[in-house]
């Protein structure tokens, strides 16, 4: 990168003393957890409802799962998936897999048998750990045609409270399996973990598939050191006290869950807050009695908070930090928010293949707003990072002028899994390109554009959805906003629009169009538009802009 003009990192200056300052990571966040369970054995670590583990609890179940994965024939080395929602099930899991020298693979619980079944045989997967009700739905079958499954653990994910919130806990305990061990039983064992298995830096922590919105899953190889240079990051550059709660807004399995909620919490000993999966009132309900000092989530999650009945300031009046990543953020959505409820929204940028987060707004500052494009930036890269905007030829293109997102640094994963070739498109010497198009301004802050595979050419004119989508998001009437390009005879693409309302609004969609019309160049404003009840997402709230493009 000699000659470089973003290598020589003009954000630093945005950066607090406490951001700048390098940080020191525990080795793997195994180490980073019995740290805080050294420090503070009896304070809790996971609450989930009226439930609540402690740290040297959690240590003691973790480890009983990772000597009965031993017991089992589990070798360092060999993969383990974990398909469970936002439960202590799913952090005893994790920690146990760890503690017996395996890489996990976390999966998405709303796959269906032929997607779980993609990944077990392409991670060759030899222990599936998954709630009870998925392994009789269908797992066991999907199980039994994957040859390399030799392990099989089911969790109930009524275990380890008694609320039984039927807004989400809204199902009956199993019989137990006789082909499937119970998790919660391996636990309570009392069992030891192996001794000689310790993780190291370098370790493949995570194979991480990617959520196929642009795609077939691949499977990014995060290490330990991966992970905790990012949550070491969050640690130290987000005044969050040790001890303080999280809230698991995200979820687990997803990087950005994993990262920033599960791993910096567990290194700052702090209470990680769980709550099955996201529904607005249970939600609030949390916040209102754990008090969280920290969460992360997508927009839409925001969306869904702010239109809730009943909400108020007050919900939110015990954080510190809220972030959001994972889905873009509307610059209406976090004025509309800090009107109501009183916080800001802190952008953030990262992606599966850099371990979640590599930008984000410092905490002390606010993130500017593009002036041509009303774009919100995502922030800045950390010190120790570097982020360049390349044309199509690789070359660097100037401050403020768009092109492809690359992203260098400790956190950036090593390649995919079983796919060299893939690997050394996306990797090349080691820089990921993203695939993301953006650019970033003479100070430093990054602005992301859009995917480059979304991008719509309507009669040779680019039409980036992003811009449209913030226009739609500043109609008082719009809670959701997709845009994608649809085939068009005359115009070859033209842009089409999807939105779902706020409660109790009502707009017609030629309202809409015009509202468009009248804020955006005559090439860019919808000419369709279609008012649906939901948009599709994937479970960590990103929209599916291709389910959409499809349903045409």
């Amino acid at each position: 990168m000699t000659g470089s003009i973003y290598a020589a990192k003009p954000w630093l200056p945005l950066l607090s003393e406490a951001q700048r300052a390098p940080v020191h990571p525990a080795e793997t966040l195994v180490h980073a957890f019995r740290a805080s369970v050294a420090r503070t054995p009896d304070h809790p670590a996971l609450a989930y409802f009226d439930g609540r583990l402690t740290y040297r609890e959690t240590d003691e179940l973790s480890d009983s799962v990772a000597g009965h994965l031993a017991a089992r024939g589990l070798e360092p080395g060999d993969r383990v998936a974990i398909m469970l929602q936002n439960s202590p099930q799913f952090v005893l899991a994790l920690l146990g897999a760890w503690k017996a020298g395996a890489t996990v693979v976390p999966l998405n619980p709303m796959y269906k048998s032929a997607e779980v079944g993609h990944v077990l045989h392409d991670a060759q997967v030899t222990a599936l750990i998954c709630s009870d009700r998925a392994w009789e739905a269908y797992l066991r079958d999907t199980a039994a045609a994957a040859p390399s499954v030799r392990i099989a653990l089911t969790a109930c994910e009524l275990d380890l409270q008694t609320k039984n919130d039927k807004r989400v806990l809204d199902f009956e305990r199993l019989p137990a399996a006789a082909d499937a061990d119970d998790l919660v039983a391996v636990a309570r064992q009392g069992l030891a973990a192996p001794a000689g298995r310790q993780p190291t830096a370098a370790g493949t922590a995570l194979i991480s598939y990617t959520s196929g919105t642009s795609g077939t899953p691949k499977g990014a190889m995060n290490s330990h050191g991966n992970i905790m240079v990012n949550a070491e990051r969050q640690r130290t550059g987000h005044p969050v006290p040790e001890g303080a709660a999280y809230f698991a807004l995200a979820p687990l399995f997803h990087i950005t869950g994993m990262v920033c909620q599960l791993a910096a919490c567990l290194t700052n000993a702090g209470t990680l807050v769980l709550a099955y999966r996201f529904h607005p009132g249970v939600v609030l309900d949390a916040f209102a009695e754990h008090r969280p000092a920290y969460t992360v989530g997508p927009s839409t999650a925001f969306m869904a908070l702010a239109a809730t009945p009943g909400v108020t300031p007050a919900h939110f009046a015990s954080f510190q930090v809220i972030s959001s990543g994972g889905a873009p953020l509307p610059p209406a959505l976090v004025e509309k928010f800090r009107a109501g409820f009183g916080p800001y929204i802190r952008n953030g940028y990262g992606l599966t293949e850099c371990t979640a987060p590599c930008a984000s707004v410092p905490p002390e500052r606010e993130a500017p707003v593009d002036p041509v494009s009303g774009t919100l930036s995502v922030g800045v890269p950390g010190p120790d990072t570097v982020v360049r905007i390349l044309d199509e030829n690789g070359a660097e293109v100037p401050f403020g002028e768009q092109g492809e997102i690359a992203v260098r640094g400790p956190q950036v994963v090593s390649g995919y899994w079983g796919l060299p070739e893939a690997t050394a498109a996306a990797f090349p010497d080691g820089e990921l390109r993203t695939g993301d198009i953006g650019f970033m301004d003479r100070e430093g802050w990054l602005y992301v554009v859009d995917r480059k595979k979304d991008m719509i050419n309507a009669s040779g004119f680019k039409v980036w959805p992003r811009e449209v989508e913030d226009v739609l998001y500043t109609h008082p009437a719009v809670r959701e906003a997709a845009v994608v390009g649809v085939p068009d005879a005359y115009r070859g693409e033209t842009v089409r629009a999807y939105v779902s309302l706020r409660p109790g609004a009502s707009v017609e969609p030629d309202e809409l169009g015009a509202y468009c019309k009248e804020r955006l160049a005559a090439y860019k404003y919808p000419r369709e538009v279609e008012i649906l009840a939901e948009l599709p997402k994937t479970a960590s709230g990103k929209i599916l802009r291709r389910e959409l493009r499809s349903a045409r």
